[in-house]
């Protein structure tokens, strides 16, 4: 039932959901209900069906920390990729900017986030304890190899910045080459805006942490 000069309360109910995706006013939040609601059934099924998958079968690489529908990740169990070469980046959407570059044969690291101590995010609140332990014990690591180098991928920003040098601290005494990607990102910008040619330059320009 509709409220008085307002829409059915379904109509109203569904833009309340939509306006809590990131990014989502009321006026998107509308506009996309009404595309739903001019749209065959059909097309609402195949939306609500692959949410629901979403939410039932994705999670996190049990190794990597990406996103996958199985475990382990393809990537991690792939024997065509140098698990003993692991690229740490914030995010899963930057994996698949790097890997769009062809250029990363080894396998990811995914922190899902930075450390932001004004925000109160600090190391327990990200996975570095993980990515410590695939160094420290190579049977947590992608196919059991021993990691020999660790390419930091954070985005050039003050918090990347910061997580960079508390993971490089970290690394220092585990006896593994650290390395950086070069700066031709531009400062202060993230990484899954860049260029895959920016990004292949950084990758190949990478330098010591």
């Amino acid at each position: 039932m509709a409220k008085s000069g307002g829409y059915p309360e379904p109509v109203e109910r569904l833009i309340e959901r939509l306006q809590r995706l990131p990014g989502i006013g009321r006026r998107t939040a509308s506009r996309l209900a009404f595309h739903l609601l001019k749209a065959p059934a059909e097309e609402g099924e195949a939306l609500a069906s692959a949410m629901l998958d979403v939410k039932r079968h994705v999670a996190c690489c049990q190794i990597c920390w990406q996103l996958t529908d199985v475990q382990p990740c393809h990537i991690c169990n792939d024997p065509d990729r140098h698990a003993g070469c692991i690229l740490v980046l914030e995010q899963p959407r930057e994996l698949m900017s790097i890997e769009a570059t062809g250029l990363h044969r080894g396998v990811y690291h995914v922190l899902t986030g930075r450390l932001d101590p004004l925000g109160g995010i600090g190391p327990d609140d990200i996975t570095i304890a993980s990515l410590l332990e695939r160094i420290d014990r190579p049977d947590r690591n992608a196919r059991g190899v021993v990691v020999e180098e660790i390419i930091l991928g954070l985005s050039p920003t003050l918090e990347g910045d910061t997580t960079a040098h508390y993971l490089s601290e970290c690394l220092a005494s585990r006896g593994v080459h650290v390395t950086r990607l070069a700066r031709g990102l531009p400062s202060g910008s993230a990484l899954e805006f860049a260029t895959p040619a920016v990004l292949a330059d950084a990758l190949l320009g990478r330098t010591s942490a």
